[in-house]
């Protein structure tokens, strides 16, 4: 690949690569326990929609939306879930909060899986619906800011590196290696906390 067509391949996926850094901003913020990376989660989820619609990888594109929604509240409960309405500081998962998250992804994963395999043209509709489950419960453990959260993204950043992958979304695959090293980054710098 040459220079010029490297540039007329950014140019033709702007819309993507403005997902992956919009995403890259959130995540890095989220590592940092930054309040403001839920205002970039919205932006980048709005961006992935789109994205996922035109892939026809419908489980992607309604997870989207529901982390936009997760977003607004990991937004409130960072500020101020805490004791007494205060900031609220990492921690481990409840188990029994574990369990019935876990179980709940499961269900979701194979109701979703079976709904767009049978309903609509969705590609890959059980593995993307699982993808779906995991996100799901990470992302609603990021908004209580239990630690497990990013042990879960890096089961589903491998995950979707494979699927987007087979989807020719090759931006969007590369984004899926820097977020699994944030993932790792993200449970490193959240163990500390804990720790102090």
């Amino acid at each position: 690949m040459n220079f010029t067509s490297i540039i007329q391949y950014l140019v033709s996926n702007w819309l993507e690569n403005l997902g992956i850094l919009t995403t890259l901003i959130c995540v890095w913020m989220n590592t940092k326990q930054n309040i403001w990376g839920w205002f970039w989660g919205i932006i980048c989820c709005s961006i992935y929609a789109y994205i996922f619609w035109q892939a026809n990888l419908y489980s992607d594109m309604e997870l989207q939306g529901v982390y936009v929604a997760l977003s607004a509240y990991g937004w409130y409960q960072w500020k101020f879930g805490g004791k007494q309405e205060t900031y609220l500081p990492v921690s481990h998962t409840p188990r029994m909060q574990w369990y019935i998250a876990v179980m709940i992804g499961a269900v979701f994963a194979l109701v979703s899986g079976y709904l767009h395999q049978n309903l609509t043209d969705a590609s890959l509709p059980y593995a993307d619906s699982t993808l779906t489950g995991i996100s799901l419960v990470a992302q609603w453990m990021m908004a209580r800011k239990y630690i497990e959260n990013w042990i879960l993204w890096m089961i589903a950043n491998v995950g979707y590196i494979i699927l987007y992958m087979q989807k020719s979304l090759y931006s969007t695959s590369f984004l899926y290696i820097l977020l699994l090293l944030l993932a790792v980054k993200g449970y490193v710098d959240w163990k500390k906390t804990i720790r102090t």
